[in-house]
């Protein structure tokens, strides 16, 4: 018996994607749709791209790299993932990746606990093409995410 909340079924084209800061992100599960528990969000990260240092005050976030080559910091450690690979990341943890390919875009799945970070996508980002690379970054998508960093519950360390 569920409480709240309906199963979801996402095809392989399915999910909301958007372009911000030079990626393609795609939610396949928003918080609305588990009840807060959770939010699926699948990123396109360009060759050798990737966020700057940063923590999630609010939620933990688990990625798992599907395709390409990354290296992930989180708080002191360091780890090269491949694809299959999996790094959780504790709330309050600063954190970055960079895709380590200079030839291919990085694909994966962020798992926010719980949900609500899809949210901060969808406000800023504009609409794009789910698994194709998004336009360059830009100054006023790096603006908007830094506006709605308290919204959000995350900082740039």
């Amino acid at each position: 018996m569920s409480i709240g909340t309906f199963p979801v079924h996402v095809p392989p084209t399915g999910g909301t994607p958007v372009f911000l800061v030079g990626d393609t992100y795609t939610t396949l599960l928003d918080a609305a749709q588990t009840s807060g528990e959770l939010s699926l969000v699948e990123a396109i990260v360009p060759v050798n791209a990737g966020p700057p240092p940063h923590t999630h005050l609010r939620e933990s976030e688990t990625f798992v790299l599907l395709e390409g080559n990354l290296v992930v910091t989180a708080g002191e450690e360091k780890y090269e993932v491949e694809p299959g690979g999996v790094v959780y990341v504790p709330k309050g943890t600063t954190h970055s990746f960079t895709n380590l390919s200079s030839t291919k875009p990085a694909r994966m799945y962020f798992l926010y606990t719980p949900g609500g970070m899809d949210g901060m996508f969808a406000e800023i980002g504009t609409p794009g093409e789910r698994g194709v690379v998004g336009p360059p970054l830009n100054d006023a998508d790096v603006r908007a995410m830094g506006a709605l960093a308290s919204k959000y519950h995350y900082t740039f360390d």
